[in-house]
């Protein structure tokens, strides 16, 4: 008998059915952008080339998707199969969230309508780093289907098929956990070929890679604490919580490596005084820091570790952390020169609000009609 189940109920609650409305506008503004053009609908301009499509839907939502990454590491790398009920979860939020990232990106093509082209090796530029982000989530996406298969393949009682999808998916985990890690250190070769135009206080040269992947990392283990913790209080059933707070451990790790080489690296290059110079980028420095030390504090404790809404709390607080960080280097202080000024339009928003909205809906769908939820936390 599986040890997992599909939640059931019903699927058109209320909250259901305004998700669907904020997607249905979404929907909208995504086909005004595709019919009469981006200037339409967007506010980008020749400075600031990507807007809050790019910056939330690929760069921070990839971070936000990295649950699977995460676990990868955690249950087959580590060998803590004791991690198991969680995963499942994680590999649905992971897809979700790289499948409509890698359609968001879509949104920010001038030629949309040409987004093939990144197939056909004749048009690659191989001195590109977004050649690399592109390719790799791509690929990674295909590669989460193939991980998340077995769901599907038990719902119809597919035993044959499962048992040699089983025999080959250590590949397809090897390489679910080399792809992010690819593409999220590219992420961070961007902000190295942008130069000048990030801020200084986010311009770390040759570390932006290792940044990247642990900021990524970072927000992958929070999400899954988030995700589990959430589920338990909407669905009922049984906490994981002594599970959740084992992984934190890793997370503390994960949290001190990237505030001690944060600070290490601004020292080395003298900018170490930039933090108090008291301008909006020290602001939001000093705003991002204290979210990335908040859950430190929070999880020192091995009591609080063991409580399920301090857990939940410190995940928020990393969540935000990891996001704050991308959107502080890739938009907020990001200086493409005088005359250039960026806000996104009220279009951008529902759009991005509307992919939010259709990954919940998705979700919902699928933890009710198939075998994700682990039997133990059902009510």
């Amino acid at each position: 008998m599986s040890a997992h189940k599909a939640l059931g109920g019903r699927i058109f609650t209320l909250p259901f059915m305004i998700l669907g409305i904020i997607a249905a506008i979404g929907i909208y503004y995504m086909a005004q952008r595709f019919i009469l053009g981006m200037g339409t609908v967007a506010n980008i301009n020749g400075g600031f080339p990507w807007g809050i499509w790019v910056v939330f839907d690929v760069v921070i939502g990839t971070g936000l998707a990295c649950g699977g990454y995460a676990l990868a590491f955690t249950v087959y790398l580590f060998n803590k199969g004791q991690y198991h009920p969680l995963v499942r979860p994680a590999l649905l939020a992971s897809l979700l969230g790289y499948a409509l990232g890698g359609f968001g990106a879509i949104f920010d093509m001038g030629r949309w309508w040409q987004f093939y082209n990144i197939v056909l090796p004749g048009n690659w530029n191989f001195n590109s780093a977004m050649l690399e982000v592109g390719l790799c989530v791509a690929l990674y996406i295909l590669v989460l289907i193939i991980e998340f298969a077995p769901v599907y393949l038990e719902k119809i009682g597919a035993k044959g098929l499962l048992k040699s999808l089983n025999k080959v998916m250590f590949f397809f985990i090897a390489l679910g956990v080399l792809l992010p890690t690819m593409h999220q250190s590219s992420l961070g070769s961007l902000l190295i070929a942008m130069g000048y135009k990030v801020d200084p206080l986010w311009q770390s040269l040759q570390f932006q890679p290792l940044l990247a992947v642990i900021s990524a990392l970072v927000m992958g283990y929070s999400i899954v604490i988030f995700e589990a913790s959430l589920s338990n209080v909407s669905f009922g059933g049984k906490s994981e919580t002594p599970l959740l707070s084992v992984l934190a451990k890793v997370a503390i790790g994960l949290l001190v490596a990237f505030v001690v080489i944060r600070m290490i690296i601004l020292m080395i290059q003298g900018k170490f005084g930039l933090i108090f110079a008291g301008d909006f980028s020290s602001l939001m420095f000093m705003l991002e820091m204290a979210l990335f030390i908040i859950p430190l504090f929070i999880l020192a404790s091995p009591a609080r570790r063991q409580n399920g809404g301090k857990l939940l709390i410190a995940a928020v607080s990393m969540l935000f952390s990891g996001a704050l960080y991308r959107f502080n280097a890739f938009l907020f202080t990001f200086d493409p020169g005088p005359g250039y000024s960026y806000f996104p339009s009220a279009s951008e928003i529902m759009v991005t609000l509307g992919i939010i909205a259709i990954e919940i809906m998705a979700y919902l769908v699928v933890v009710k009609t198939l075998p994700v939820l682990h039997s133990s936390e059902q009510a």
